[in-house]
């Protein structure tokens, strides 16, 4: 008897840890399965929190200066010395500078998503400038017409926004200039007359110029610390490069240009310059108004952060944008900031300075 109850207890003890050992395992595999699970848990977190950042870093990446789904909007700048300085110059993504009669330029703004109180003096359209606004998909906005820009305002059937058909509510004049340079708008006045003409107010359309978020420097480009243009006798423009805050200073006719409120000189990070043919029109009225030759390829070059480079701008038809290549015929990038394209006459003896090098300051202190 006593050895059946040995075996029993042998048999019981043998069960009871067995029954441990299957619990101590069984706490084991519970132990790694919750290990496990708050790992992946976590690995998700950091997953999600990767991915959040690196969204974050894209978003701040794209493009700034030509963002969003609004229409550009495109003005006719005053840029009679009686003029200055303007309003609205610094704000704009694009300016385009084309000669006029008399030797002087006209400046047609590009605005895109911005909100200014007072953009001007606005002056009146020539039918050249129609086709930058065409291929920028712009409101075009002028305060008068020559007959060339009448006749093609109609015959591309522009969405234009004129100050003098205007009901005297989207253009005021001001007192501390005299007219016609001191008819001025607002962008909020001017879609205001867009929505009450049935414009639209956004465009789908890709811009001009390949702008990228990496800094373009052009390395293999000639040095570029100042630049003068001059579009006529009259009219001289001068860019004087800031290296610390990688922009150009404006001047013209050796005036610093400033802007009307701030009194802050006028800057931009980009250069665009194209060499097209100007001629006087034949017309009835005589007041020697200009044509320009800008279908085709041109003669450029593209400058920024000290630097240019040789570029042909090429433009196939009125109403189509621009290409901007280099010399090996790839699309040029274009630094994420302003731009001013000067179209300047073919024979334009423009001057591109390259920085003064130490050899030559030496050179130059002991002579």
């Amino acid at each position: 008897m006593k050895s059946k109850r040995r075996k029993n207890n042998n048999g019981t003890k043998i069960l009871i840890i067995i029954l441990i050992l299957l619990i101590i395992v069984a706490g084991v595999v519970l132990g790694y399965k919750i290990i496990n699970d708050k790992k992946s848990k976590e690995e998700l977190a950091t997953v999600g929190e990767n991915t959040t950042i690196q969204g974050q870093k894209e978003e701040i990446k794209q493009v700034q200066i030509f963002k969003g789904d609004d229409r550009p909007i495109a003005v006719m700048i005053d840029n009679h010395n009686g003029a200055w300085p303007q309003a609205g110059l610094q704000k704009a993504y694009m300016v385009y500078e084309i000669i006029v009669e008399g030797g002087e330029t006209r400046l047609m703004a590009l605005f895109k998503g911005v909100d200014l109180a007072k953009i001007g003096p606005v002056r009146s359209a020539r039918h050249y400038f129609i086709d930058y606004s065409m291929e920028n998909d712009a409101i075009y906005v002028h305060f008068g017409e020559s007959p060339q820009a009448d006749k093609d305002i109609k015959k591309y059937t522009i969405n234009e926004i004129d100050g003098i058909a205007e009901d005297g509510t989207t253009f005021w004049r001001v007192k501390d200039k005299y007219a016609p340079h001191n008819a001025v708008t607002s962008t909020k006045k001017l879609l205001q007359s867009a929505k009450n003409k049935k414009y639209r107010t956004t465009s789908k359309q890709e811009s001009v110029l390949n702008y990228v978020t990496d800094e373009v420097n052009l390395e293999d480009g000639q040095g570029a610390i100042n630049v003068t243009i001059p579009h006529s006798n009259l009219q001289t423009v001068k860019y004087e490069y800031d290296e610390v805050n990688k922009v150009y200073k404006r001047y013209a006719r050796n005036k610093a240009q400033t802007d009307w409120d701030t009194g802050n000189i006028i800057t931009t990070k980009n250069i665009i310059i194209t060499f097209c043919n100007n001629y006087t029109l034949q017309d009835t009225e005589n007041k020697g108004r200009q044509g320009l030759t800008n279908i085709g390829t041109f003669d450029g070059y593209y400058i920024t952060n000290g630097k240019a480079i040789k570029i042909k701008c090429i433009k196939n038809a009125r109403e189509e944008q621009t290409q901007y290549q280099d010399l090996e015929g790839n699309e040029i990038k274009v630094n994420d900031g302003n731009t001013f394209v000067n179209i300047c006459p073919i024979n334009s003896n423009v001057v591109i300075e390259a920085p003064v090098t130490e050899t030559e300051n030496a050179e130059n202190s002991m002579q």
